[in-house]
């Protein structure tokens, strides 16, 4: 990787892989900073649960969720994917734009682990309540994820057969029994060091 190649990374602050594998270091963006980078897909009222999976033991490995409401953000606890340009606060990612959200599911998908996009819509007000829920809901502590997301789940209208859970490929199968799920799996063969994905979104990003 080039010189240029790894202070991008770096400024990804980026730590290696799995659910709160590493420390997000950087501070939580102002309220400026992420009313300024608010975006609001078009599309219906959704969620979008991701789980990624261990191509080699089949284990879940990370849990997140994307809200599209009045704003599309992606609550993503304990996470280690982040970017430059992508504000962060209490483990919310704001500004999800298409092509942020496909660089988001494509990050997490390599040669070690396949991604599951279990994409369900909701009504306004249900994704406005997640979207509330997880705005309040702060930063999350290690191998916390799939158990911070199913307790955000488990208060929305429609989503009680969700069961407590700390393990992400149990949340994936009860929110896979919901009416309507749409589900989508990225295979790719990319590195296993999200860096360098990362560091060549964050250069397209800064050349635009």
């Amino acid at each position: 990787m080039t010189l240029f190649a790894r202070a991008l990374a770096g400024l990804a602050m980026l730590a290696l892989a799995g659910c709160g594998a590493g420390t997000d270091l950087r501070p939580d963006a102002s309220p400026e900073v992420i009313s300024s980078a608010s975006y609001r897909h078009d599309g219906p009222s959704a969620l979008t649960l991701y789980t990624m999976i261990n191509n080699r033991s089949g284990a879940g490995a990370h849990t997140s969720l994307m809200i599209n409401g009045t704003q599309r953000i992606i609550f993503d606890p304990a996470g280690t994917v982040r970017l430059s340009a992508v504000p962060e606060r209490g483990d919310v990612l704001y500004g999800i734009t298409p092509g942020v959200a496909d660089f988001y599911a494509r990050a997490h998908a390599r040669a070690t682990y396949h991604v599951v996009m279990q994409r369900v819509e909701v009504s306004p007000e249900v994704a406005e309540r997640a979207l509330r829920l997880a705005v309040s809901n702060g930063p999350v502590a290690s191998a916390q994820c799939a158990l911070s997301t199913a307790a955000i789940l488990r208060q929305l209208p429609g989503f009680g057969s969700v069961g407590s859970t700390w393990f992400p490929k149990n949340l994936m199968d009860d929110f896979g029994k919901l009416p309507g799920v749409q589900t989508t799996r990225i295979y790719e063969n990319d590195d296993d060091d999200k860096s360098v994905a990362i560091a060549q979104f964050e250069q397209v990003v800064l050349s635009q």
